[in-house]
């Protein structure tokens, strides 16, 4: 696999290859198309200055190259980039093992699960409904974006719309069980956090 010094892959980095394999682009460009074409749902771009420091590292790295510098009396001067072939190779070899291999990203939601026991049955319980209810909408509108677009995109450019309301629908039913659960008192504990620590510690 290609290593490249002072970068490592990363989604920010991965859409920025991605898009200069269609052309050069300015870091206002990747921006609007990552927000046009919806790909800040799974893409963290909101912070302009997040997408210009991984441009950099890409540029340093030299998987990427300065193509010219835009001026234009409407806005400011723009740096337009190119990929480079060491870029295009790494971009692939990137997204094939993103692809292929699971990754344990540490998001919050199990983080958080991991100390729930320090909320009573009834807290969790009514938490549980309140994210649920967000999720209710979240699906909601994966679906009337997959319906809407399905008829003019092509299945490829949507799948990670798929992918996410199969997450959301199999949350959706865990979620429901472990409410009822909770509601009939089949998942319950004791409060005493260090009773619990203590019973889970080695002798």
């Amino acid at each position: 696999m290609l290593v490249e010094p002072n970068v490592r892959p990363s989604p920010a980095a991965l859409a920025v290859l991605s898009l200069l394999q269609a052309g050069p682009l300015h870091p206002y460009g990747m921006q609007r198309l990552i927000k046009l074409w919806g790909k800040d749902q799974v893409v963290n771009v909101g912070q302009r200055a997040n997408l210009y420091k991984t441009i950099k590292r890409l540029n340093e790295a030299g998987l990427i190259a300065v193509r010219q510098t835009e001026r234009d009396q409407q806005y400011p001067e723009r740096t337009v980039y190119e990929l480079t072939d060491r870029g295009r190779q790494a971009g692939l070899e990137w997204l094939a093992q993103m692809l292929a291999t699971p990754r344990n990203e540490f998001p919050e939601f199990p983080a958080a699960l991991s100390f729930a026991m320090l909320m009573d049955p009834a807290q969790l319980q009514a938490v549980f409904e309140q994210r649920a209810a967000v999720l209710r909408e979240e699906l909601a509108a994966l679906e009337a974006g997959l319906a809407a677009n399905s008829a003019t995109l092509p299945r490829v450019t949507l799948i990670e719309d798929e992918y996410r309301r199969a997450m959301v629908t199999a949350e959706l039913s865990w979620l429901a069980g472990l409410a009822d659960d909770l509601r009939t008192g089949a998942l319950t504990w004791n409060d005493d956090l260090a009773e619990l620590a203590k019973a889970s510690m080695p002798d």
